[in-house]
């Protein structure tokens, strides 16, 4: 069953970040993706587990492979012409390790970061 996104008036949609990264870490590995808000859809997503990946990197849990991913989803996200994106931290993320391995290397790429 698929659900709709909420329909919001269009004065909230001006203030409202269009594109928003989101990460997960496993203990086996990681992912990042750009989230499409208003229609609630994937925009752009990287993961270690992608098999083009997998053998290019020593391990796919690590600082490095979370750059990887990072520089990955920055080219992905300007191949589909989307400049920035807003980051969206769960409560237990901090600027610090692999999540700042990822932005950074997202900035690196050229995404601007809201």
């Amino acid at each position: 069953m698929v659900i709709p996104p909420p329909v919001r008036p269009p004065r909230i949609m001006q203030y409202l970040k269009p594109y928003v990264l989101k990460m997960h870490f496993t203990n086996k590995y990681l992912s990042a993706q750009v989230v499409h808000i208003p229609t609630a859809t994937v925009a752009s997503a990287a993961s270690s587990q992608e098999k083009a990946l997998r053998l290019c990197m020593e391990s796919t849990r690590d600082m490095a492979a979370a750059a990887k991913i990072g520089k990955l989803l920055g080219e992905r996200l300007l191949f589909k012409d989307i400049p920035a994106v807003a980051v969206h931290l769960k409560r237990e993320q901090k600027y610090h390790g692999k999540v700042k391995a990822v932005i950074d290397s997202l900035r690196e790429a050229g995404i601007k970061l809201l």
